[in-house]
């Protein structure tokens, strides 16, 4: 008798009550040693509970949205029997070329040759038992009629007040008819799809008797001649030619609810992620490596290659409208512009218009700059300065997100960045520890990288450290941009050119200069509120520069 084996959670630590959010397996299923059981998600982690013996899944005791502790009883798991796999064993040797002695060989009076066909089935699949749940919601379907899946890709996501979980197909197939929506109520039991299977049918034959003998010479043991599942596959090539075209999404894919909830969070195709988790189930430390990965790659002009599934753009021959010419792109735009490109779609951008009142600060500008000798306060000094406040102020500013996205790394230094446009194309040197230097010690700084910039002159020191940076257009004109956030790096702000404009103070209206600024903040960082607030302040300071002495 097949001997039975307890299946307990190990060791936690000091994790009590962890949360459980899937289980990887069914009663039935054959596990080996290491194959995963159930998943368990702490503060910290999600981690993969593993079988400590090989055999088939004879009961499971638990459920998900279940409590976990150490020593909780997973499943009871029987052992297989030494000889189950003999059978299996000989067969997988049968196409091996091996060298025979002779030697007389008799066959018996009868042989017997198994025979194969294909046949389709169509089988219906239904939501297992959700044990107390009921009217769960349906949040997800996973499949449309037509997908070729296999066995255990999920077909469907049920939400409880715990916890979502996946229903995976029993079997592979082709989806022929589904009988459920998002939205609708789910019960156990309830009818989800009908899949159209192929199954191989072995049928034994008999043969006429036959006598062997071998000769004195050494011969190789082939194939047999009898169909072999080579040739079963050949004779199902359409299925499988079908199945070379579906998408990504159709492939087995072994991953937990709240994995895949991260992976649709960051736009993710589980399908082109490698799991490393045992049987190749994908941990959320696969989509980070994956999304970093595709992050890191070089972009092409098209923006193909960064794993976002983005649509090539065709090759047009523009000639055909008229006559055109080629003008190659300078060194820096090469290297900027997939840079660019990957900032925008690494970050998800939101911008915050807003005006500063500055003619206070305008007339104090000019007055400075009559007494001044060896050098000239441009409005962008007050600016790097009023932003260094406003950093101090708000430190979510003055921070950059962890590769893994798990922390903020807060700086306690500021080195502001300020974008120059030069002949060959946008170069941002940074200005280093503005908080300890003045509007003329600045000034100088400035003119002397602006400079350094245009002639082509700057180093990777230069350009490197940078907190925040400012792109000003206010030399040009406009009024309101999106400036591009310089990863990794949080924000950006942007500046136009200031005008005269009517504003009411109350009593009346009067002419008062203002000053159009545009912060653009990684929303994966900063809110909308803290964007709003980071505005206002800086607003505040670069109408009253007291406010940068408090």
């Amino acid at each position: 008798m097949a001997k039975i084996y307890d299946i307990f959670i190990p060791d936690l630590g000091a994790d009590k009550d962890v949360d459980l959010i899937d289980i990887m397996v069914k009663v039935g299923d054959k596990v080996e040693v290491e194959d995963g059981l159930i998943t368990l998600e702490t503060e910290k982690a999600s981690m993969d509970v593993p079988t400590t013996h090989a055999g088939i899944i004879k009961e499971i005791l638990v459920k998900v949205g279940d409590k976990a502790n150490s020593g909780d009883l997973i499943a009871r798991v029987e052992a297989l029997e030494e000889n189950s796999n003999e059978e299996v064993k000989s067969e997988a040797n049968i196409s091996k070329k091996e060298e025979i002695k002779e030697e007389a060989v008799t066959q018996t009076p009868t042989q017997f040759v198994k025979e194969q066909s294909i046949q389709s089935v169509v089988e219906e699949v239904r939501v297992p038992d959700l044990g107390a749940d009921k009217d769960v919601d349906l949040i997800d379907i996973m499949v449309k009629v037509g997908d070729i899946v296999e066995a255990d890709h999920g077909l469907i996501t049920l939400e409880t007040e715990k916890a979502s979980m996946d229903v995976p197909a029993p079997f592979g197939g082709e989806i022929i008819e589904l009988f459920v929506e998002v939205g609708q109520k789910i019960n156990s039991g309830d009818l989800i799809a009908k899949i159209i299977k192929t199954v191989v049918v072995e049928n034994k034959v008999p043969t006429p008797a036959f006598q062997t003998q071998t000769t004195s010479t050494k011969v190789e043991k082939v194939t047999p001649t009898t169909p072999t599942l080579q040739e079963v596959a050949a004779r199902s090539s359409d299925i499988e030619e079908e199945s070379k075209v579906l998408s990504k999404k159709a492939t087995k894919v072994y991953a937990s609810p709240s994995v895949r909830k991260i992976a649709r969070e960051f736009g993710v195709d589980l399908g082109f992620v490698k799991g490393s988790a045992a049987k190749g189930r994908i941990v959320v430390e696969d989509i980070k490596a994956y999304v970093k990965e595709q992050l890191n790659k070089p972009a092409s002009a098209t923006g193909v290659g960064f794993g976002f599934n983005l649509p090539e753009s065709k090759e047009i021959d523009f000639s055909q409208f008229g006559k055109i010419n080629r003008v190659e792109l300078s060194r820096v735009q090469k290297v900027s512009g997939p840079f660019l490109h990957k900032n925008y779609l690494s970050a998800p951008h939101v911008t915050q218009f807003d005006e500063a009142d500055i003619t206070e600060l305008e007339e104090f500008r000019k007055e400075q700059n009559e007494k001044a000798k060896d050098f000239k306060l441009s409005p962008l000094v007050f600016i790097i300065k009023a932003v260094e406040k406003a950093l101090k102020l708000h430190p979510k500013f003055n921070s950059s997100l962890s590769s893994d996205g798990q922390e903020l790394i807060m700086k306690e230094y500021y080195n502001i960045g300020v974008a120059v446009d030069t002949p060959n194309g946008l170069l941002v040197p940074v200005i280093k520890d503005v908080d300890k230097k003045g509007f003329k010690e600045i000034a100088i700084e400035l003119a002397q990288l602006s400079q350094k910039a245009r002639e082509g002159k700057l180093t990777s020191n230069d350009m490197s450290g940078g907190c925040f940076t400012i792109s000003s257009l206010g030399g040009i004109g406009g009024t309101y941009f999106t400036p591009i956030i310089n990863s990794p790096e949080v924000a950006i702000l942007g500046v136009s050119k200031s005008s005269i404009k009517p504003i009411f103070n109350g009593k009346k209206f009067k002419p008062r200069l203002m000053l159009p600024l545009s912060l653009s903040y990684d929303h994966k960082v900063i809110d909308g509120a803290d964007g709003a607030r980071f505005t206002t302040t800086l607003s505040q300071i670069l109408s009253d520069l007291r406010l940068l002495s408090l």
